[in-house]
């Protein structure tokens, strides 16, 4: 009854799984399979074989040749020290093209590099999901996985294609980097009004934080009633044991509402894949429908207007340029 931790105290070690037989002509797996004790520790004890396949070699290739080239790029920026290109890296970036060359494609130096890295980068992410779809059927699965890595491919797809297409300008796209990154976040923000009045963003963070809630949550029960066998939630949705009584009990008395051994995964996998669909669909409207979302919310009672501040708006005066 000492199995209760937050660590695993006990690893069961049996014989190394390498998977089911692969269908003939497909690439075969990499690796010999092994355990290490202290992943154990924390997850699955078992590391390998990995599968690629064809679709998983291509995708690798076109994300090496992405970071590449944003990389060498943000190299060449600090004159191709070594030293400063360590130190400086959060702040290093590829932008966009300007204004000025719209949809067009500029030379490389000017905003070329950063569409050939986004070209690249989005083949490997869609070859990926492309990857994971196909496994999921090769495995006779729900293609859930697949569903909503392509919630999170959507966001990124408006952040950096759609939106700048319909907003005519590549320049609208966001830079790669970290730090220029978030900066492009805040100046985008307060571009335009103010993304906390925008009401797809405020369920995306809704859905961030319940999702984050969800799953510690679930995690947690798990491991609370994994001395009961609790870990085998398979097993549990088809033949309710103790584990699934005790875990549904605690969630009735502290909730306030039934989950399942099943039922909690479809509240997580909603909770999640609407973290970046309703998000997408904020920046989507953002510019292209609504130019300022605090008169927005204003205008729709989502928001109260401020008191009057007594400054007077200099446009507002007479002979002011209209």
């Amino acid at each position: 009854m000492g199995y209760q931790n937050i660590f695993t105290q006990i690893q069961v070690k049996g014989p190394l799984e390498p998977g089911i037989p692969l269908p003939q002509g497909d690439f075969p797996r990499v690796g010999e399979p092994t355990s290490n004790y202290w992943l154990g520790k924390f997850a699955n004890a078992q590391i390998g074989p990995i599968y690629l396949g064809r679709l998983g070699v291509a995708s690798l290739v076109c994300g090496f040749i992405a970071i590449e080239i944003i990389g060498l790029n943000m190299w060449a920026s600090v004159g191709w020290d070594p030293i400063q290109f360590i130190r400086l890296m959060p702040w290093l970036a590829l932008e966009p093209p300007g204004p000025e060359w719209g949809l067009r494609i500029p030379p490389l130096a000017q905003g070329g590099w950063w569409l050939m890295a986004g070209f690249f980068l989005t083949a490997a992410i869609l070859l990926w999901w492309l990857r994971t779809y196909r496994r999921a059927i090769a495995l006779g699965m729900g293609t859930h996985v697949a569903w909503a890595f392509a919630s999170a491919i959507w966001l990124y797809l408006v952040l950096g294609f759609i939106r700048p297409i319909l907003m005519g300008s590549w320049s609208e796209a966001v830079p790669f980097g970290i730090f220029p990154h978030l900066d492009w976040t805040a100046a985008f923000s307060i571009r335009y009004g103010n993304l906390f009045y925008n009401p797809f963003h405020a369920l995306s963070i809704v859905f961030l934080y319940g999702s984050t809630l969800l799953f510690a949550m679930h995690g947690a029960t798990i491991l609370a009633v994994g001395r009961y066998g609790g870990e085998r939630e398979l097993e549990h949705i088809t033949d309710r044991g103790t584990a699934a009584e005790r875990a549904a009990l605690f969630w009735r008395w502290t909730m306030g509402w039934n989950a399942t051994f099943e039922s909690i995964h479809r509240w997580a996998w909603w909770f999640a894949v609407l973290t970046t669909l309703t998000g997408g669909i904020g920046i989507l409207l953002t510019g292209t429908v609504v130019d300022n979302w605090y008169l927005f919310a204003v205008q729709n009672s989502f928001a109260p207007a401020y008191p009057p501040t007594g400054v007077v708006d200099p446009a507002t005066l007479p002979g002011a340029m209209q």
